[in-house]
């Protein structure tokens, strides 16, 4: 059990996609849902937009997802599905989404800078290099940071350590070059890159710097409760976690990160009900039954430090229905 928190605790979410509902694997690497009940909506991508602002990420799945499949070349989609899966506790398939969209447009800074903390979430140091390099290489405000570095042909960077300080201090030199104000993406990428080289109090700060602008920014604050968490700080994390499901209850990741800090802080009957509520928003749309296998090891962890085995073994074999009435939770 030991191994397992401490493999969670690094963030390796790499995630089984299984299910009778799942298609075979398609050139893009990515598992389409065979039972969509939207596959022929007309609105598919606006209706996911409205979804995913309320919270209901399966649902919002499995809209952008007949998006795709009525138009494969739709690179926003690709964008949004990887984002939205991201949220949803899927980091390989929202990178698979991600590099798509980036195949079909290269220069989507959004989608760049989501590729980023997504290869970091999965431990891909060297790739979550790239894509931030890649994305001072597309942005017009400083690419021509380049000019003196490397060309703009897309060649590898150097490898290992030395990439990554590169790459550091580049964005450290791009947030010089206008000290009297804040991009909250600079500052994102800055926030990641301080993560990737373990230095998690910088890292703290940019986040925290980027939310003086973006203070409504959900995304940021669960990456600034993760940093935190990863600094061992964790009843800050706490706090930054519960901040960001103020602004989006139906973050089933924030959802999931809380649930981790609450175990490290030896609150395990609060780790269960966090991790229990996300297994529920994820399964609530009876279409959309994958969940996520990360969520039910941190579980399996926090049972098994309650000493009940019943609960332990229905952690074991998936039975959710049985562990929402033990916890007196609705389904």
């Amino acid at each position: 059990m030991q191994e397992e928190l401490e493999e969670l605790a690094r963030r390796n979410w790499l995630e089984d996609m299984e299910g009778d509902n799942l298609a075979s694997l398609t050139e893009t690497g990515y598992y389409f849902h065979t039972e969509n009940p939207y596959k022929d909506c007309p609105n598919a991508f606006k209706e996911a937009v409205q979804k995913s602002k309320e919270g209901n990420l399966n649902t919002a799945v499995l809209l952008l997802e007949a998006a795709i499949l009525q138009d494969p070349l739709d690179s926003e989609a690709w964008q949004m599905l990887g984002t939205t899966q991201a949220e949803n506790e899927n980091e390989q398939a929202a990178i698979v989404c991600l590099k798509r969209c980036l195949e079909l447009h290269p220069n989507n800074l959004r989608a760049l800078m989501a590729l980023a903390v997504s290869l970091t979430n999965t431990g891909q140091r060297q790739d979550a290099c790239e894509a931030l390099h890649c994305w001072i290489r597309h942005n017009p405000i400083y690419r021509h940071l380049l000019r003196d570095r490397s060309p703009l042909d897309g060649s590898p960077l150097p490898k290992h350590n030395s990439q990554l300080v590169e790459v550091l201090e580049l964005y450290q030199e791009a947030v010089q070059q206008n000290p009297c104000s804040v991009d909250p993406d600079l500052q994102t990428g800055l926030g990641v890159l301080f993560n990737l080289s373990s230095d998690f109090d910088k890292a703290v700060e940019a986040f925290s710097t980027a939310l003086t602008v973006r203070p409504e920014d959900y995304l940021l604050w669960n990456r600034l409760g993760a940093t935190l968490a990863n600094g061992d700080r964790s009843v800050e994390a706490v706090e930054a976690y519960t901040r960001a499901l103020e602004l989006q209850p139906g973050f089933i990741r924030s959802r999931y990160n809380l649930g981790i800090s609450c175990i490290n802080l030896g609150a395990h009957r609060e780790a269960v009900n966090n991790f229990l509520t996300a297994l529920k928003l994820q399964r609530k749309n009876k279409n959309h039954l994958v969940m996520s296998s990360s969520i039910w090891a941190a579980l399996r962890i926090a049972v098994s430090f309650m000493d009940v085995p019943e609960l332990f073994q229905a952690a074991t074999v998936g039975d959710l229905e049985f562990l929402m009435k033990a916890f007196n939770m609705d389904m």
